[in-house]
């Protein structure tokens, strides 16, 4: 169940569209994208219980000014009773959608098409909707929050996972435990230990530097839980992508700034660090990790730095 990773620009307009339509489908004519004000309105008449959560320092990675999480407690809609919902909206965009507790009939009941399964998941990638069927949860999603997995975040402002704020390793220095050129063997049970849970896949002939990817879901990095994917060539870690959302950009920056020091080079899409082992992409958001001969070939070879 792995979203295809094309260009953001390329998917973003389409898939918007689809989401939208499905969720004013379901939830009273609420749609993706929707301004807080405008949706919080459609709420209030079908949420037993409702709650307003305004986060004073952002560190949803889709958020660059503002965090907002609204949670419905006895939600009715369209197809029924849903336990707790959290519309979570970065920048006065609803973003995010997240329900627990009759979720799954009340969502995804309807439907015609099956759902995509891996790892516990369930995935309608054409509207962007993942389920979680062993904890009745379904997510609602937008291309930005799909390209970092934000199905694999459990928004803990829900009553069910305590409903108060949560924080996160805030640094972007690279974990130590994370060893760049170290072995398979002794970093998978690291990697495992980090995550709350991993999958693991060949690469095939995509990319000729590495043939095994670990991906690694819900490493504490800068602020907030990522997906983290570990890239092994000839059983070495060389490579991993970090996914970040681009609301953040200014965040990790200076987060990176604070690790490492000034950027060594920037140009439009991507900013280099740490003797180049470390680059924050913008085109499409996300941290690159590198082994120091990596690093030295991109340099010189895709940057042409001497």
């Amino acid at each position: 169940m792995k979203l295809p990773r094309l260009p953001l620009s390329l998917i973003t307009g389409l898939l918007t569209f689809l989401c939208s339509a499905q969720t004013e489908d379901l939830f009273h004519g609420l749609a993706l994208q929707e301004s807080l004000g405008s949706a919080k309105a459609k709420l209030e008449p079908h949420a037993e219980q409702i709650r307003l959560i305004e986060v004073a320092t952002p560190s949803f990675p889709l958020a660059k000014d503002s965090e907002t999480h609204v949670i419905c407690q006895n939600y009715t809609s369209q197809n029924g009773v849903i336990a707790e919902v959290a519309f979570t909206f970065a920048d006065d965009k609803l973003v995010l959608v997240q329900a627990r507790g009759n979720a799954i009939v009340a969502l995804t009941g309807k439907r015609k098409d099956t759902a995509q399964t891996l790892m516990g998941y369930g995935a309608y990638w054409k509207d962007l909707i993942v389920t979680k069927p062993d904890e009745d949860k379904v997510w609602m999603l937008t291309p930005e929050a799909a390209h970092p997995n934000l199905f694999t975040w459990d928004n803990p402002y829900l009553p069910s996972n305590g409903g108060k704020a949560v924080s996160y390793e805030a640094s972007a220095k690279v974990p130590d435990i994370i060893e760049m050129g170290g072995a398979l063997d002794q970093l998978r049970p690291h990697l495992e230990q980090l995550s709350n849970f991993t999958y693991e896949r060949e690469l095939g002939e995509g990319d000729p530097n590495a043939q095994l990817q670990i991906d690694c879901f819900g490493i504490p990095y800068a602020g907030f839980q990522r997906k983290f994917e570990a890239r092994f060539g000839d059983d070495k870690l060389n490579m991993v992508w970090i996914l970040t959302g681009k609301g953040e950009e200014d965040r990790i920056r200076q987060k990176l700034v604070e690790a490492y020091g000034p950027a060594l080079y920037v140009d439009e899409a991507w900013e280099a660090f740490h003797n180049w082992q470390v680059l924050l992409r913008k085109d499409k958001p996300e941290v690159l990790l590198l082994t120091p001969a990596l690093g030295t070939f991109y340099k010189e070879d895709y940057f042409k730095q001497e």
